[in-house]
């Protein structure tokens, strides 16, 4: 953007580049253009770059505490996830609420990737609310109260002049609490995320020869499944660790349940 800016072809960026990765606020133009509820939160404007440094050290501090429990892969999904959902509550609130369907004329696009990271700020705090933080001139605070902060910040502006970005602030923060509170009860919104990442893995991986094995077959097998079968932790397991995490902070776990916990995290889907 900032080199169309300077060379005087802002209009071909307006035109040919803005329009076809920003989401539209008219749902009939979304529909038409349906990569652009992805491409959206892929792009931010370089004209408010400290909008953007704000967002990846928010996103760097909360996605490690995230994958800490849970893991990369969790992670990416609830960045995804975290963009649609926000998307989604921009177009809906747009085509809907007559307030903002009145100044619908006034809005040319959404862009940016807040709603990504306000699902990852939520869901960093709802699987550990207790866990805390270092604040420069406050201290320890609990990331609880950040994210309620966050939450009601952009609640007081959604009918301010960015109120697009704020309802999908919002609607991303409720994608970060539904994916953690559901992933506790067993049901992980990701799957479809990972069998569309394990699709495209598998089809670049080169052939790999099978090496036939003719003695132990038997011996082999029971000792890998018995093998597997410790290793890995059972869904209940995980479930009441995350219960007790929900209740008593990362701080109350055992080390086994950590390495459980751990261990859960590392499981490929």
């Amino acid at each position: 953007m900032l080199v169309f800016k300077l060379s005087g072809l802002h209009g071909i960026y307006d035109q040919y580049i803005f329009s076809n990765v920003a989401l539209p606020p008219y749902i009939l133009d979304a529909v038409v253009k349906p990569w652009t509820l992805i491409t959206y939160f892929f792009m931010h404007s370089m004209s408010d770059f400290f909008h953007i440094l704000f967002n990846m050290l928010i996103m760097y501090w909360f996605g490690i505490i995230f994958t800490e429990f849970l893991g990369d892969k969790k992670l990416v999904a609830l960045y995804f996830l975290g963009g649609i959902a926000g998307g989604l509550a921009y177009l809906l609130m747009y085509n809907v609420v007559p307030y903002y369907k009145g100044h619908m004329e006034m809005v040319s696009g959404l862009i940016g990737a807040s709603a990504c990271v306000y699902a990852i700020v939520v869901g960093a705090a709802t699987i550990a609310p207790d866990y805390r933080i270092n604040l420069l001139f406050v201290g320890p605070v609990k990331i609880k109260y950040l994210a309620a902060v966050y939450i009601f910040l952009s609640l007081i502006q959604s009918a301010g002049s960015n109120a697009g970005g704020e309802i999908a602030h919002l609607g991303g923060a409720l994608m970060g609490f539904s994916y953690v509170s559901l992933l506790k009860r067993g049901t992980d919104l990701g799957k479809p995320l990972y069998a569309m990442t394990n699709f495209f893995t598998n089809l670049t991986k080169s052939d790999r020869k099978l090496k036939v094995v003719h003695r132990s077959k038997k011996k082999t097998a029971s000792k890998t499944q018995t093998t597997s079968t410790t290793n890995q932790p059972s869904q209940d397991s995980v479930d009441e660790i995350l219960d007790k995490i929900s209740e008593r902070g990362y701080e109350g776990l055992t080390q086994e349940e950590k390495e459980i916990l751990f261990k859960a995290s590392q499981r490929k889907h």
